[in-house]
């Protein structure tokens, strides 16, 4: 009985193998045929528990944050963006005696400002060695010289060598399309130290030292523009200048050297000679049919 049972059931399942494997075959070759793979969502279980208001945080929390746009500048460690302490040259310097009453006056005030120089010229000393304000007038004024013939043939990566980044783009700003006539002609006075500063930025142990040197010179400056026109002094006649130069070192840097951070310029100096600028003159609109002849 068991026998016969068992070879039913087998009989059974081969035909239903035979019939699946019929089906198969008849079906044609490019039948589709759906399948459904979507699950549906589920809410988590720990927001069933939680409240409208706690679900709106929890949610709000998992939702990628876009930051926010920030005004942010460059920040150059090599120098800084200002001259800290500016010095205040003295009115009418290079014109009174110091036997004069006013001249008496300026040498009273210059020794206040001694007593901050000397206490910025320790901190200097101590992380330039080299340092002097005997020596360093002549150095600053080869800096000064090699700056500015790098200025006139325009040499772009010597400059940078030799001017901070702030300095740069004073000195190269409105160069463009124009032709500089630069040459120094001889010192009037020895140039000499007359301002010493040294100030840490954002902490105390980065230290920037910053030189005023008072320089007396005649120069010899003219600038064409793009067609070959003089728009400012000449080459003929020199003048003398008087210019306060701050040079600035970042003295944490063991090969930093002394560079030029910028000019003073006082109020009481007097205003420079205006630019002569070339303009184009509009003519008479003419018609395709007319000639400029013809206008006349």
């Amino acid at each position: 009985m068991a026998g016969a049972m068992k070879a039913g059931v087998a009989w059974l399942g081969l035909r239903a193998a035979g019939s699946v494997l019929r089906a198969a075959a008849a079906a044609p070759a490019g039948l589709v045929v759906p399948v459904r793979t979507k699950k549906k969502h589920s809410v988590p279980e720990w927001a069933r528990e939680l409240s409208p208001e706690e679900k709106e945080k929890r949610l709000q929390a998992l939702v990628a944050r876009i930051p926010e746009d920030r005004m942010e500048r460059t920040f150059y460690m090599a120098s800084t963006a200002a001259i800290i302490d500016p010095y205040v040259p003295p009115e009418g310097d290079a014109r009174l005696s110091s036997l004069s009453k006013d001249g008496v006056t300026q040498k009273m005030q210059k020794l206040k400002q001694t007593a901050a120089s000397q206490l910025a010229l320790r901190k200097i000393k101590d992380h330039d060695l080299d340092f002097s304000t005997k020596t360093f007038p002549e150095k600053a004024q080869e800096i000064f010289i090699e700056a500015h013939n790098c200025l006139a043939n325009f040499n772009k990566q010597k400059l940078h060598s030799l001017v901070t980044e702030r300095c740069y783009p004073e000195m190269v700003r409105g160069n463009r399309y124009k032709t500089i006539r630069w040459k120094f002609v001889e010192s009037l006075e020895p140039p000499r130290v007359v301002h010493v500063r040294c100030e840490s930025v954002v902490n105390r142990g980065n230290l920037y030292g910053q030189v005023t040197v008072r320089m007396h010179t005649r120069q010899i400056l003219a600038i064409y523009d793009r067609f070959g026109r003089l728009m400012y002094g000449g080459e003929q006649v020199p003048k003398d200048v008087l210019e306060y130069v701050v040079f600035e070192k970042y003295l944490v840097n063991p090969y930093g050297t002394w560079r030029m951070h910028g000019k003073i310029v006082p109020e009481w100096a007097p205003p420079k000679d205006p630019i002569v600028k070339t303009v184009l003159i509009p003519g008479p609109t003419l018609d395709p049919s007319q000639e400029y002849e013809e206008m006349k």
